[in-house]
């Protein structure tokens, strides 16, 4: 442990002549990921470019190897890659103070933004069941559609990937349970690693992103110890709270594959024990797509309209805080070991069969509950191809489709 502490006091120890030019770091970080969070749309592959051009272009706090390792490593590890990409680089930047001025810069406008349209629903109860509300999920169909089409077109390249992505579906629209999504996971990475060749050249170069192993060490094992822990404490326990944290906490550490494939994880969280109706957990989803910054800050959207004692403000923050607390152990964790694992043929091979397995479970999130809760008539159906190809061909900003899909649902409703 006094490696572990020797490293804290350097960083953090008050009487150090680099104090204040470490929080003049921290607040730097800070303004510029504030000015990405409100400004990043398009989802974690713009956030990326969003990045590359502000850090390694604008900036220049790193080159674009080192950049390129750094999205390698999030890629690689369950979560939010494009908030990972964003604590490493604060961490690099002004240590771990920097890591936390960096994912709060980026993700605090979306989540206040859909907290608050959360709270709207709860205070206008009319707003619930309206048009605008069907319209939102309508639109939801086009976009998890969009998102199945491009991760089947990148990650499902061949045969075997194509299959375990239709039986990762099959799966879990037979045993419909966050159990048979975890098998999934599990089996195609299984399966990965004994099948299939890695996508791309092992890399030779080594490069260390820093780090400490020691701390690193400590970060995975409280990451475990939560991951085994926190369902554990939820099963024994009544309290609503402590069920809400370990689902939340689960969703943030098993999604592999981009925000959008924790729709089934946090459907099956909040929906079927009634803390939120699947109407309203499939509309906050689509405004999700109108804001920028991270997806997963719709677990904030959802916090806020569970019943007592969470909702409002204190169950968007508590589920916000629990869905994101495994990306700081996971990047605190891998970081000081990446240049060895990023080496491992095994390992690649396996997060290829992951990748092909969670398309399957967002293919399978399509159907159930995003389809089945939207489309009930011909002109549904029309409003989602509508919602589609304004995405998908005439490249429409997310934006300005959610203002349409409102406009589509308020008409259809009144006709």
């Amino acid at each position: 442990m006094n490696e572990l502490t020797k490293a804290m006091e350097h960083e953090l120890e008050p009487g150090s002549s680099a104090i204040r030019q470490h929080w003049n770091g921290v607040v730097e970080v800070f303004a510029a990921f504030l000015k990405l969070g409100l400004t990043s749309f398009g989802g974690p592959v713009a956030h990326l470019a969003y990045f590359r051009s502000e850090f390694v272009g604008c900036r220049q706090w790193l080159d674009d190897a080192r950049y390129a390792d750094l999205v390698a490593l999030c890629q690689f590890l369950p979560g939010p890659a494009s908030s990972q990409v964003g604590i490493a680089l604060g961490w690099q930047r002004a240590g771990w103070l920097g890591a936390l001025a960096a994912w709060l810069g980026f993700t605090l406008p979306s989540a206040i933004a859909l907290m608050v349209f959360a709270l709207g629903m709860v205070n206008s109860g009319g707003l619930a069941v309206s048009g605008i509300v069907h319209g939102l999920k309508v639109m939801a169909v086009a976009v998890v559609a969009q998102a199945v089409l491009g991760m089947a077109k990148s990650l499902c390249t061949e045969r075997l990937r194509a299959g375990l992505a239709v039986g990762s579906a099959i799966l879990v629209l037979i045993y419909p349970a966050a159990f048979s999504q975890m098998l999934a996971i599990v089996l195609g990475g299984f399966i990965g690693w004994r099948w299939l060749s890695p996508p791309h050249p092992l890399a030779t170069e080594h490069r260390d992103l820093g780090g400490n192993r020691v701390i690193g060490a400590l970060f995975l094992l409280v990451f475990v110890t939560l991951l085994i822990g926190l369902p554990v404490l939820a099963a024994l326990s009544d309290i609503m709270a402590v069920q809400a944290v370990s689902g939340f906490y689960q969703a943030g550490s098993l999604v592999f594959g981009g925000g959008h494939v924790v729709l089934p994880l946090l459907e099956e969280t909040v929906v079927p024990p009634g803390w939120v109706s699947k109407d309203l957990f499939v509309a906050g989803y689509a405004v999700a797509q109108a804001v920028p910054g991270p997806l997963f800050t719709f677990a904030a959207y959802l916090g806020s309209l569970m019943p007592m004692p969470l909702g409002g403000w204190v169950g968007g923050v508590v589920v916000l805080l629990a869905i994101f607390l495994p990306s700081f152990l996971l990047v605190g964790g891998v970081l000081p070991y990446w240049d060895g694992l990023r080496q491992r043929i095994g390992i690649q091979a396996a997060m290829g069969g992951i990748n092909a397995a969670v398309v399957g479970l967002l293919a399978a999130a399509l159907y159930d509950p995003v389809w089945t809760s939207a489309i009930h008539s011909k002109a549904d159906f029309a409003g989602a191809m509508l919602a589609f190809g304004m995405l998908v061909i005439g490249k429409i900003s997310p934006v300005w489709v959610v203002g349409m899909a409102a406009l589509f649902g308020a008409l259809l409703l009144t006709a």
